[in-house]
This record gives C-alpha cells, sequence and structure tokens, in this order.
C-alpha cells in the first residue's frame, strides 16, 4: 500500500523558501536555484512515476546542492543529512526521508546500481547538463570556473580535467536509458572539447 504523504504542506513551502534563498548567496555561479528549477522541469516531463516517486525524487533534487562550498569535498553527505532532518521535522515519513538521503548521496559519484530507477532518473537528470548544446555548455563551464576562482589555472585545469576524463570513461554516462538517447553523444563531444580547450591554454 502506498504511503501518504504526511508532511506539512505549509511547513513545505517555507523549507523551499529557504532553500531558494540558500542558492542565492554569491558563488553560486552554476549551482544556483536556476540548476534545480532546469532539474525540476526535467522531472516533469518523465512519465511512469507514481505520486510517491515523483515526490521523492523532487525533494532529493532541491536539496541535493543545499550546501554547496567549493572549497569542501562533503557537500553531498552533508546536503543529504540535511534533507533527511528537515523534512523528518516537517513530518515526512521516515522511510521517505532516508530515501531522499540516498538519493541525494548519489549525486557525489554519479554511480547506481542496475535496478536503482529512481537513482538513475536522479543522476541523469544531475548530469544532463553535460548534455546541453555547447553554448549552453559553454556557459555551464564557465560557471564552474567562476565557483573555483579560488584555485590557481594551473591547478584548475589539471583538476578540472580529471574529473571530466572520470565521467568520459563511465559506461555509460547517463543510466537512465531515455536520458542516455538524449544527452550521451553530445555530452561526450562537449567534455571532450573542454578538455582540449584546458590543454590549450
Amino acid at each position: 500500500m502506498m504511503r501518504r504523504m504526511t508532511i506539512d504542506p505549509n511547513a513545505l513551502r517555507r523549507l523551499e523558501a529557504r532553500l531558494r534563498a540558500d542558492h542565492g548567496v554569491p558563488g553560486r555561479a552554476y549551482h544556483s536555484f536556476a540548476h534545480v528549477q532546469d532539474c525540476l522541469d526535467k522531472l516533469e516531463r518523465i512519465g511512469g512515476l507514481d505520486e510517491r516517486e515523483r515526490r521523492l525524487l523532487r525533494w532529493a533534487l532541491l536539496w541535493h546542492d543545499s550546501i554547496y562550498d567549493p572549497t569542501r569535498g562533503d557537500n553531498e553527505e552533508r546536503s543529504a543529512e540535511r534533507a533527511a532532518g528537515e523534512l523528518v521535522e516537517a513530518g515526512a515519513d521516515g522511510e521517505d526521508a532516508r530515501e531522499v538521503s540516498r538519493l541525494v548521496l548519489l549525486t557525489k559519484g554519479h554511480k547506481v546500481e542496475r535496478a536503482d530507477r529512481l537513482g538513475a532518473i536522479l543522476v541523469s537528470i544531475d548530469l544532463s547538463i553535460l548534455g546541453a548544446e555547447p553554448a549552453r555548455y559553454r556557459q555551464y563551464a564557465a560557471g564552474i570556473r567562476r565557483e573555483y576562482a579560488h584555485v590557481p589555472d594551473e591547478a584548475y585545469r589539471a583538476g578540472r580535467t580529471r574529473v571530466l576524463q572520470t565521467l568520459l570513461a563511465a559506461d555509460p554516462i547517463y543510466p537512465d536509458p531515455e536520458f542516455r538517447a538524449l544527452y550521451e553523444e553530445q555530452a561526450r563531444a562537449n567534455m571532450t572539447a573542454e578538455i582540449g580547450s584546458l590543454g590549450s591554454r
């Protein structure tokens, strides 16, 4: 039997308003609420989800970058912990909160088990920017560089190249078949081009 949502709608609205504000702090050149909204828009276009699945994915997308500090390596863990705590405090079912936390943690390595449909959808949505048309991708890449403005150029080029190579090594990049069909080829072309630009400076 499907569990009904027990969270207080007013509490959820307050949480979402706080999340919007948190995403608007200086320094979030790419990881702003515009990224979250783009993810939510893509979720809306996905069919075959029941009410609970859609709700869990929406919550995971809302919280997945709720804590973002480019100088730290535990943003996903802290975001996952925040999501679970705030959702339970607002009245969400504990199992739902734990599932949201699990989904948020998947955005750290973007690797999912074969049978994990919700994880595959979440990871694919989060990575969809990689398969954007080239001009949009370049805007994204420039935003990431601004977020890491504290890192010297040489170190940034080396680190960013490693990140891109790791993403390219995934087979496939997009675990969800629909996203794979839409974005895989363009994502590989975009990242390969960025690696080339990083090496030519």
